[in-house]
């Protein structure tokens, strides 16, 4: 009967709408340095251990970041609230232009991006993402999910997402959608990075869905931005360091 459920949602993609969905999502985001650093093969194993050691002793960072979403479209941005206590010498992540639009009915994207200091603008129609879904069941945020997989060719990375199957909603954190269920839950390269919903709010949203008053940067394709990544990629590799440090990990 479970797999008659999900075979119906896979074919029938109207019912991830036919029920009134809207509030706001909580991701505890953590980056794991340690294990970003133990995935580059193309670093010598001395390299690795001597830039994790300019990390110290801490090798985790905790941040949040929203998900707003109404039944067919959804906003991931950078939250104000602090996840953690401000270290000594301090760290943050991504203070630039960042937010991710998904129009759901028009199948469409809408992005704000930094990469390499420079703002761009991503504007296109939503990719399909090539999920296996799996058998394994867990909860997450006083919800029952599921599994699914799929590889990540750009970078290389293997994503695992949790799916909730009372959330009947194809979106998710980060660029991550297309299952059926509100994805609650990703992990990147075996917790290299991980997303996780602490927070569920059901509620009428005001204007959290709109995009920034002020958008700056160059118009492009998904397909042209995903070129300026995979260059960076390569540039890094050559000189052998560690490559998200100039592109985002995911």
């Amino acid at each position: 009967m479970k797999k008659i459920f999900f075979l119906i949602l896979l074919f029938c993609p109207a019912l991830v709408f036919s029920q009134p969905m809207e509030g706001r999502i909580r991701y505890l985001v953590t980056r794991n340095s340690a294990k970003m650093m133990a995935s580059l093969d193309y670093m010598s194993k001395q390299s690795r251990e001597r830039m994790s050691y300019m990390w110290g002793n801490r090798s985790e960072w905790k941040t949040y970041n929203n998900l707003y979403f109404t039944a067919d479209q959804t906003k991931y941005e950078d939250s104000e609230e602090k996840a953690e206590p401000d270290a000594e010498g301090g760290y943050s992540w991504r203070k630039e232009q960042f937010f991710l639009k998904r129009d759901f009915a028009k199948s469409t994207i809408y992005d704000g991006r930094t990469l390499m200091s420079k703002p761009y603008i991503v504007e296109d129609t939503m990719a399909n993402q090539k999920w296996r879904i799996l058998n394994d069941l867990k909860e997450v945020a006083g919800h029952i999910c599921m599994n699914a997989m799929m590889v990540d060719t750009l970078r290389k990375q293997k994503i695992v997402a949790w799916f909730a199957q009372d959330l009947l909603h194809s979106g998710g954190p980060e660029s991550f959608h297309g299952l059926p269920g509100m994805i609650l839950e990703v992990d990147i390269n075996d917790g290299a990075m991980t997303l996780t919903a602490d927070l569920i709010e059901m509620k009428k949203l005001a204007n959290e869905l709109d995009a920034p008053a002020k958008v700056k940067g160059k118009k492009i394709k998904q397909v042209d931005y995903d070129k300026i990544v995979k260059e960076q990629i390569k540039q890094r590799i050559a000189e052998e360091q560690p490559w998200f440090w100039n592109v985002p990990y995911i």
